[in-house]
């Protein structure tokens, strides 16, 4: 499987467009250019799994900071800043790492708030 089965390559493009600077990427407009923020359930779990390099079933910080990279192989790294700033975001038990379910519900606060502007 790969990314663009399920999201437009002209997205994902757009978005990394946006974020190519350094500490430049804000989670909200990734997802909602990239059209994450559209996606289903389902969808998303796909998603996930591809960002999961390790198939752990979690995003650590080692993975969020090749976020970017998922999505087209040249893309930059995450700055440090950035990095945790998505953690921050979706880590809702502060475990340090991300699971399906904060995934997918960092993924319903996007879709939400794409639908408020």
């Amino acid at each position: 499987m790969s990314i663009t089965d399920i999201l437009s390559a002209d997205d994902i493009a757009a978005a990394l467009q946006e974020c190519q600077d350094p500490d430049t990427f804000e989670p909200q407009k990734f997802f909602q250019t990239s059209g994450l923020s559209k996606m289903s359930a389902s969808q998303l779990k796909d998603i996930f799994q591809f960002i999961d390099n390790d198939q752990s079933g979690y995003l650590d910080e080692d993975e969020l900071k090749y976020f970017l990279q998922r999505f087209q192989s040249d893309a930059r790294e995450l700055t440090e800043s950035e990095t945790k700033s998505l953690m921050d975001a979706a880590d809702n038990d502060g475990d340090g790492k991300i699971g399906a379910d904060e995934f997918l519900g960092r993924w319903h606060t996007c879709k939400t708030l794409s639908h408020l502007h």
